[in-house]
C-alpha cells in the first residue's frame, strides 16, 4: 500500500515516519512528486487545514494521502497562535522568529498564567475513506528557550511530567507523548481497522 505524506516541512517528514511505521505501508513524500502543489492553509480549524491538504494532494497524485495541521494554543493570547502557528510572524518566518514573537508577546504574562497546549489533527483521505484523528498535550511557556533538539516551539515548550522542553526530550521521549505522536498513532491505529475489516468483507 503507497501512502503519501503531505507535507513540504522535512522536519515533520521525519517525525511522521518514525511514528507512523505500519508494516506493507510505503509512505512517498512531496519530494516524489515534482510539481506538486502547495494547498493554501486558509481554513479556521486545523481539522479544515489538515483535511484540505490531504484532499487535494490525493486529487493531485492519485493515491491515498495522510496530512495533518499543528498549532499551539496559549491561554493568554486566547487560544493564539493556533491555526497560524507556523507563520506567527509572518508568511515565510523562521522557527526562531515565531518563537521570538511569542515571548515578546508574552513578555508581561507572570509565570503562573503561561499555560498552553499543543494540538495536532491528522488527516488520512481516499474517495471512499477519511479518517480524522487528534492529538493533544499540556504544557507551559517558557521565559527563554531551553534544549537544543525538536523543531518550531519545543525550545520553549515545557512538560512539567518530564521536567523538560520538548527540545530537552530526545526523539523517542518526545514521540511517545506529543500531540503529533499520539495523533499519528491513532491514525495508524484507526486505518490498520478499516483495512482488516475491509478483508474480512471482500
Amino acid at each position: 500500500m503507497v501512502i503519501v505524506l503531505a507535507t513540504n516541512n522535512r522536519d515533520k517528514v521525519a517525525e511522521i515516519k518514525r511514528i507512523f511505521n505500519l508494516p506493507g505501508v510505503q509512505l512517498l513524500t512531496l519530494e516524489d512528486f515534482p510539481g506538486a502543489p502547495h494547498p493554501l492553509e486558509d481554513g479556521n480549524t486545523l481539522e479544515e487545514n489538515a483535511l484540505k491538504k490531504a484532499k487535494e494532494m490525493a486529487e493531485f497524485t492519485g493515491l491515498p494521502t495522510i496530512a495533518d495541521d499543528t498549532g499551539l494554543e496559549v491561554d493568554a493570547l486566547g487560544g493564539k497562535p493556533g491555526v497560524c502557528s507556523s507563520r506567527f510572524a509572518g508568511e515565510r518566518a523562521t522557527y526562531a522568529q515565531n518563537v521570538a514573537r511569542l515571548l515578546e508577546e508574552m513578555a508581561e504574562v507572570p509565570d503562573d498564567k503561561r499555560n498552553a497546549c499543543f494540538r495536532c489533527v491528522a488527516v488520512y483521505y481516499s474517495p471512499s475513506l477519511q479518517i480524522i484523528e487528534e492529538g493533544r498535550i499540556e504544557g507551559i511557556i517558557l521565559r527563554e528557550r531551553r534544549g537544543n533538539g525538536g523543531f518550531g516551539y519545543d525550545p520553549v515548550f515545557y512538560v512539567p511530567e518530564e521536567g523538560k522542553t520538548f527540545a530537552e526530550l530526545d526523539i523517542a521521549e518526545k514521540n511517545a507523548i506529543s500531540h503529533r505522536g499520539q495523533a499519528f498513532r491513532r491514525l495508524a491505529q484507526a486505518l490498520t481497522t478499516q483495512i482488516l475489516a475491509h478483508n474480512l468483507n471482500s
